[in-house]
């Protein structure tokens, strides 16, 4: 049998997390009127941000799903980074 190299050792991934969910330490709800509080969980390009950073419970990030979705839908938020406010 060949004797095989040493594979490189793999790096760890580093993944930013949040510890709370801001919506239950405040103790709200995630509201399409709310558009500054909106944007703290869309990035620069409208993208909304994965629950991983955002440190959103899975029940408060699938309810900012709807509520950025709707908030889109009035108007009160782009799509995207490329229309003009």
């Amino acid at each position: 049998m060949a004797y095989k190299k040493d594979k490189k050792p793999r790096r760890e991934k580093k993944i930013i997390v949040a510890k709370n969910c801001y919506f239950t330490e405040t103790g709200t709800k995630p509201d399409y009127k709310e558009i500054l509080v909106l944007r703290r969980f869309i990035n620069e390009r409208g993208k909304i941000l994965p629950q991983k950073y955002s440190g959103l419970t899975a029940k408060n990030q699938r309810l900012l799903a709807l509520e950025v979705k709707k908030a889109r839908y009035m108007g009160l938020l782009p799509y995207t980074d490329r229309h003009a406010l």
